[in-house]
């Protein structure tokens, strides 16, 4: 039988484990210094001889204190220092959180990302926050969009149901970019979130044999990604922004953990998951650090 002090012992740990646990992941992991999560791997019939490598940075939800201009002009210097190809930017650059102390525009954060630098470009997607947060787009059904517009000015093109050919070693890859899955909200005249994306149209824009990366801000659109995309890379989740034993509890998908992080195999084809660098929500990170990916192909 419990004793009158062994329960107030019991009580004062579990409320010490619970602010240990709040001030470590609101405070701490989301300001730890961003982890370079690596990836190798052949796509099946991937070009001999051609070696890429693709650095991509997801989900920065730029606010401060957390993720301010300075700190994502920090994050650029950390990419460049991979030596990219090329690098891709994954999508919801805007906040999309109430918490937190003070908006950042998008002009700010896109003149930080422009000194992102790389032989092959520098190439982006939209995210449903960067549409979610935009009045008149919301109104209007349609682009363009505050962060899509900052982005362009600042000489880093958006790709939206578009594709873009490059050629490196004399061997030739695309680019395609698919528009948000969850670009609309519910409104007058939507009943329920609406896409804007087509994978269909999008693919349709490839005229050569050559491999297609495939750039797309939420990974549910994975099951109906053919063999023809050799690699899937895409943000959105957080990983969970917790994650615990490799489980996270709350995945903003429909397929749950199934692509909520990481590299996933799927009849040969393959998807990369990233866990971002900032949050949505809640300012709140456990057991998925903000991280950059680095991806060496072939």
């Amino acid at each position: 039988m419990m004793t009158r002090r062994g329960f107030l012992r019991f009580i004062s740990g579990s409320l010490l484990s619970v602010a240990s646990f709040s001030t470590y992941a609101v405070g701490i992991e989301p300001m730890l210094l961003t982890h370079v999560k690596r990836y190798a791997l052949t796509p099946p019939n991937w070009p001999a001889g051609l070696r890429l490598r693709v650095v991509a940075l997801a989900d920065i939800h730029a606010c401060r204190p957390w993720m301010s201009p300075e700190r994502i002009a920090f994050l650029a210097e950390q990419a460049n220092a991979l030596q990219p190809d090329v690098i891709v930017l994954l999508g919801d650059y805007i906040a999309g959180m109430r918490l937190m102390a003070e908006p950042v525009a998008a002009s700010e954060w896109a003149s930080a990302l422009s000194g992102l630098k790389a032989p092959l470009g520098v190439w982006s997607v939209l995210g449903n926050h960067d549409w979610w947060e935009d009045p008149v787009a919301q109104q209007a059904g349609a682009g363009p969009t505050v962060g899509g517009t900052a982005l362009e000015s600042f000489g880093i093109p958006v790709l939206e149901n578009d594709v873009v050919r490059l050629e490196k070693d004399g061997h030739g890859l695309w680019l395609a970019g698919l528009a948000d899955q969850m670009a609309l909200l519910p409104g007058r005249d939507r009943s329920r979130v609406k896409g804007l994306d087509d994978l269909d149209g999008t693919m349709a824009k490839v005229t050569d044999t050559s491999p297609v990366i495939l750039l797309a801000h939420e990974p549910d659109i994975f099951p109906k990604v053919s063999s023809r995309i050799s690699l899937t890379l895409c943000g959105h989740t957080h990983g969970g922004q917790v994650r615990i034993f490799g489980y996270s509890p709350i995945v903003p998908s429909r397929f749950g953990n199934r692509y909520a992080y990481g590299h996933v195999v799927e009849s040969g084809r393959n998807l990369i998951v990233s866990g971002g660098l900032g949050f949505s929500t809640l300012p709140v990170r456990f057991g998925v650090r903000p991280e950059i990916l680095s991806i060496d192909l072939g």
